[in-house]
């Protein structure tokens, strides 16, 4: 499944591109580590890979082409790391090639986890080193490659201490891996705590891949945004608000970041608030639960999950649940009327992130389907 057509994403949302630099306080430095040192900083947990970051994707021949530019010599790009408060480099960028050297001293490589010998295509390697593991080189070889050194950038974030939100926007702009990572795949790297391993977890939840339209985890993360969306626009903050315009990206970078969310009373309020809420929507409207329905056909259902359906539809029913409102009341014909309000229509399609729209959406999904008001 190609999950580019299967969300109706939203060319505002897509689009949101929020820039704060001046708010932060970044020292960065530069310090040169063999590949011995690095290996063991890895091993030790002191250089990390964040949970999930992008899994090893080079291929055999790009890897082997990598350890053969270190035994010929040749200039190495730079890795960039990220200083934690409690001391820890955090991988931004240069994962692909601190894993290819760790696979290739260990002798197990992480594509397919295969003995690691390097590439016998022709013109690609130099023929002294052809179909080896690392333990067939020399020693004058192996050492080569362990003391080789490697220049990296190093980042920390020096105020506001409560805040990382400017390790998102680094690595946004400095990532230089095959592809462009989408926000929720830097989060996933530079958010890491309770709330990040939390995400992952309710991900797997059986009824929300159902609704979701996909029981394969999307590998850009997409699906993990969604749950993070729903934490993140039921806030006071957005709740109580009277009119703006706030930043998607910035509002979920924010929540992600607050050290209270990661905390182990907010982690477990949060999981029994999703899938409590999650269930009870699955039970009362089905797998069809987010999607919307056709603009130019407001009595067929357009099957592609829909954002500002997802998150109207999610903080109604949280709100009803907390307020002890009996779903089973509920219908699918109550969901059906409510896609085809005009007034809901306009604020699931237009501004969707203008304070007004997002209260708006809300406020008609309580009507709807609970005959509540936002209080």
């Amino acid at each position: 499944m190609n999950k580019e057509e299967d969300i109706d994403f939203l060319v505002e949302e897509l689009n949101d591109d929020y820039v704060n630099d001046d708010l932060y306080n970044i020292s960065s430095w530069g310090a040169d580590y063999s590949f011995r040192e690095l290996v063991n900083l890895y091993d030790d947990n002191d250089l990390v890979k964040p949970e999930l970051q992008r899994k090893y994707v080079w291929e055999k021949a790009e890897a082997s082409r990598f350890i053969d530019s270190i035994l010929l010599g040749l200039p190495i790009p730079s890795i960039f790391l990220a200083k934690t408060d409690d001391h820890k480099l955090l991988i931004i960028d240069g994962y692909q090639r601190l894993m290819t050297v760790n696979d290739y001293i260990k002798g197990i490589w992480s594509g397919d986890n295969s003995v690691f010998s390097l590439s016998k295509i022709p013109g690609k390697i130099n023929s002294r080193w052809k179909g080896k593991s690392f333990k067939q080189l020399t020693e004058t070889e192996q050492r080569k490659i362990k003391t080789t050194t490697i220049h990296a950038i190093i980042f920390q974030q020096k105020s506001p201490k409560d805040d990382d939100t400017s390790l998102f926007q680094i690595f946004e702009r400095i990532n230089t891996s095959g592809k462009t990572l989408m926000p929720q795949e830097i989060r996933n790297c530079v958010y890491q705590g309770n709330l990040n391993s939390l995400l992952l977890k309710l991900n797997k939840q059986e009824n929300w891949r159902t609704m979701f339209g996909d029981m394969k985890e999307d590998s850009r993360m997409r699906d993990l945004e969604f749950i993070l969306r729903f934490f993140a626009l039921k806030t006071d903050s957005i709740l109580n608000a009277e009119k703006g315009n706030i930043s998607l990206k910035k509002q979920l970078n924010e929540f992600m970041g607050t050290k209270a969310n990661n905390s182990y009373d907010c982690i477990s309020n949060l999981e029994n608030e999703f899938i409590s809420t999650i269930n009870l929507i699955f039970q009362q409207f089905g797998d069809v639960a987010f999607y919307n329905v056709q603009a130019s056909d407001l009595k067929t259902i357009r099957r592609r999950f829909y954002p500002t359906v997802f998150d109207s539809i999610m903080i109604a029913t949280s709100i009803a649940l907390h307020r002890g409102v009996d779903i089973a009341k509920t219908s699918e014909q109550n969901r059906l009327e409510l896609l085809r309000d005009e007034k809901f229509r306009q604020y699931s399609t237009q501004g969707t992130m203008q304070i007004e729209h997002i209260k708006g959406r809300i406020v008609k999904a309580l009507k709807f389907l609970y005959n509540l008001e936002l209080q």
